[in-house]
C-alpha cells in the first residue's frame, strides 16, 4: 500500500541522553516517496560545544570520537538541518519519522533548533506530521506478532522492542547501528516489511501521524484496540475516548472496555477525578496526548477475534454505551480542567523552550536577520536588541563560539562564565571530574582496542575543557 506522502527518516547520535544538556553530535535524515523508495539523503554532524561535557558512555555507544576535531559548528549543523528539512516538506508536507522519537531525538531537536534561535516545531507545522516508529511497534507487538514477529530479550519471555534486535530478527543487517544514517535505514527497512505484511496497519499510523488524522479515529463509530509493551511485555486494551481537556486540547482519555459500563459510568465526580489523576496503566481511564503516536488502530484490522476476554460485539455495545453518555464525558473532562499542571521553568535557558513563551514577531525578524549575517559586529548589535532575554544569550553564545576574538566585555564575560560553570562546577549537564573518574574506572574494565581507544580520546576532549590537557 502506498501513501501521497513523503517521509522524512531521522536519527539523531548525542553527547549524552540528558535532553536539556546533552548535544546533537549527528542528525542523519532520509527522504522517501509513499512507497519508502529512497529521494534524498542528508548526514551531517558537528564538534561539541564549548561547555558540553560528552558522557563517556554515550561516545562508546555512538563511537563519534572524531568529531572532537570537527571544523563544523553546532550552529552550522543546526541551520543545514533545518533548511533541509523545510526544503524536502516545501512543496508537499511530509512525515518525520523517528524511532523512540517523541521522548528523545524530537526533542533533542526542537530544543537545538530553539537554542540557535531557528523555528523548533518543524516536525508537526505546516501540515507536517510525525511518526514515532517505536510505538507502531507497541500496537502491532500487541495485535500482530504472528506477522511480524519479535525478537527475545535474552532468550524470554520478555520481548525486545529494540530497533537493531527488530533488525535482526527480520533479517535486516544492523552492522553499522548507532550510526544516524543507518538507523534510519533500518528504520526504513522495518516499515518495508510491516507494510508488506500489513499494509492496513501501516496506512492507518501514516494516517493518524498528524491530529486532523488521529481524530477522524478517534471519533469514529469503532472502538480501538491500543497495545503497549510494558517492562517487555505486552498488553492490550479495547478504548473509546470519553473525554479532554479543553484548556489543553492535546490531552485526552480513553476508557478501557474491558471495565463494564454499569461499575463506572455513573460515579460522581469526586470518584471520577480520583480515577482520572491515578497514574499507571490499571483502571479504566487512561491519558494520552494526540499530538504524539497513539499505539492505537481500528479492531476492525485484528486478525484475532479473542484479542481480548470479551467478545467484539460486547465492547463495541460498551463502546456505543461510553460514547452515548455526555454526562460522564462531561465529568472526565472537567477532572481533566481541575487537574494542577505545574510546570516550573528551568533556571537554565537550555530547559525554557516550552516555560519561557514563544518569540515576538520583531524577535521573530532579528532571528531572521541574525541569520543571514556572518559580520560579528552586525550579529552583536543584533542580540543587544533581542526582547527576549533568551534569545539575546542564545545568540550571544553563538557569536562567542563562531568569532572568538575581539568581543565587547560584558558578552565575553557572561560567556567565560558559562564555559567556568560547566567545567568547573557539578550540575544537571553532568561533571568533569566525575566524568573524568567514570573513563578511568572504564579503561580499567575494558581492554579492547577500540574501547580504549574512544574512552582515551574522550578523556582528552573532557581534560581540555579544564585546560588540563
Amino acid at each position: 500500500m502506498s501513501n501521497n506522502n513523503n517521509l522524512i527518516f531521522y536519527d539523531t547520535e548525542t553527547t549524552g541522553i540528558q535532553r536539556d544538556f546533552s548535544q546533537i553530535l549527528q542528525c542523519g535524515s532520509v527522504l522517501t516517496d509513499g512507497n519508502l523508495n529512497a529521494l534524498g539523503e542528508q548526514n551531517i554532524s558537528c564538534a561539541p560545544l564549548p561547555w558540553v561535557i560528552p558522557a563517556p558512555r554515550a561516545m562508546l555507544t555512538n563511537k563519534k570520537i572524531d568529531l572532537f576535531n570537527s571544523n563544523v559548528s553546532h550552529y552550522q549543523m543546526m541551520k543545514d538541518l533545518q533548511m533541509q528539512w523545510k526544503q524536502w516538506s516545501a512543496r508537499n508536507p511530509a512525515i518525520f519519522v523517528s524511532y523512540n522519537g517523541h521522548a528523545f531525538d524530537e526533542e533533542l531537536v526542537r530544543r537545538q533548533f530553539f537554542w540557535n534561535l531557528l523555528e523548533p516545531y518543524t516536525t508537526n507545522t505546516n501540515g507536517n506530521g510525525r511518526l514515532d516508529l517505536m510505538l507502531m511497534i507497541h500496537n502491532i507487538a500487541a495485535f500482530f506478532s504472528d506477522e511480524i514477529s519479535m525478537p527475545l530479550f535474552e532468550g524470554g519471555p520478555g520481548i525486545s522492542y529494540k530497533l537493531e534486535h527488530l533488525a535482526l530478527e527480520h533479517g535486516i543487517d544492523a552492522g553499522d547501528a548507532h550510526d544516524a544514517i543507518a538507523d534510519c535505514n533500518l528504520m526504513i527497512e522495518m516499515c518495508k516489511i510491516i507494510n508488506e505484511k500489513l499494509p492496513e496497519v501501516f496506512q492507518s499510523f501514516i494516517d493518524i501521524s498528524t491530529k486532523p488524522g488521529v481524530k477522524n479515529l478517534l471519533y469514529s463509530d469503532d472502538f480501538l484496540a491500543l497495545g503497549e509493551i510494558h517492562r517487555r511485555h505486552t498488553f492490550r486494551y479495547p478504548v473509546v475516548i470519553c473525554g479532554g481537556d479543553a484548556s489543553r486540547p492535546n490531552e485526552i482519555v480513553f476508557y478501557d472496555l474491558s471495565y463494564d459500563p454499569d461499575d463506572i459510568l455513573d460515579l460522581d465526580f469526586t470518584e471520577i477525578n480520583k480515577l482520572v489523576k491515578a497514574k499507571g496503566r490499571d483502571g479504566p481511564l487512561k491519558k494520552y496526548k494526540i499530538n504524539k503516536t497513539i499505539p492505537i488502530c481500528s479492531h476492525k484490522l485484528l486478525n484475532n477475534p479473542d484479542a481480548f476476554d470479551i467478545e467484539f460485539s460486547e465492547l463495541q455495545i460498551r463502546a456505543d454505551i461510553v460514547r452515548s453518555n455526555k454526562d460522564f464525558q462531561a465529568k472526565v473532562s472537567q477532572a481533566m480542567e481541575d487537574r494542577m499542571m505545574d510546570f516550573p521553568e528551568s533556571e537554565f535557558i537550555e530547559g525554557t523552550i516550552y516555560s519561557g513563551g514563544f518569540p515576538s514577531n520583531r524577535d521573530k525578524d532579528l532571528m531572521q536577520e541574525f541569520h543571514m549575517s556572518d559580520d560579528p559586529e552586525h550579529l552583536i548589535k543584533i542580540s543587544r536588541n533581542f526582547d527576549d532575554d533568551r534569545m539575546r544569550l542564545f545568540a550571544e553564545r553563538i557569536i562567542c563560539y563562531q568569532y572568538p576574538g575581539n568581543l565587547p566585555e560584558d558578552i565575553s564575560s557572561r560567556y567565560q562564565d558559562l564555559i567556568d560553570e560547566r567545567s568547573n562546577t557539578e550540575g544537571l549537564w553532568g561533571s568533569v571530574d566525575k566524568s573524568l573518574a567514570e573513563i578511568d574506572k572504564l579503561l580499567d574494565e575494558m581492554d579492547g582496542a577500540e574501547e580504549q581507544n574512544i574512552l582515551k580520546a574522550t578523556k582528552q576532549k573532557i581534560e581540555s575543557m579544564k585546560g588540563l590537557s
